[in-house]
């Protein structure tokens, strides 16, 4: 789906927490894609940003720290083109959005629980850092049509 009359595609990410995943979502949305996406995230269950996606999103230069955590309702009023759930859960929960909003579902792992060491934690932070980076370069044209 490409972007024909040059306006931006307003894309929500939603996850359950809203502390990870969405996060970094968002961020990559509007470090790789600001002429193409108006990108928002939010959660189903929204809980405060992860402090480790806010490290390793600094260290690719993408500045999440003034981000915080919002509840799908706290959106209201926004008409999205899309919104993607990066989660199962979100996904199962996800309420019918006004409009024409199409949903997506492309779920990702959520490291927030691993347990481990801290450079263990950080590695799978860093993976779904890079999976996520790779599919918001995907974005807009993988996207299907409205």
């Amino acid at each position: 789906m490409e972007n024909q009359n040059n306006k931006k595609l307003y894309i929500l990410f939603l996850c359950t927490g809203n502390s990870c995943r969405s996060q970094i979502a968002e961020g990559w949305a509007k470090a790789l894609k600001p002429g193409l996406i108006e990108a928002f995230s939010a959660g189903v269950e929204p809980g405060r940003v992860n402090q480790r996606a806010i490290k390793i999103m600094a260290e690719v230069n993408v500045d999440i720290s003034q981000h915080f955590s919002k509840h799908i309702d706290d959106l209201g009023g926004i008409e999205f083109d899309y919104v993607i759930t990066l989660c199962d859960h979100a996904n199962e929960v996800c309420p019918r959005l006004p409009g024409k909003t199409k949903h997506i579902h492309h779920p990702f792992s959520d490291p927030s629980f691993l347990l481990g060491t801290e450079d263990v934690i950080l590695s799978e932070f860093r993976k779904v850092r890079e999976q996520i980076k790779d599919y918001i370069q995907t974005l807009p044209g993988s996207l299907p049509e409205k």
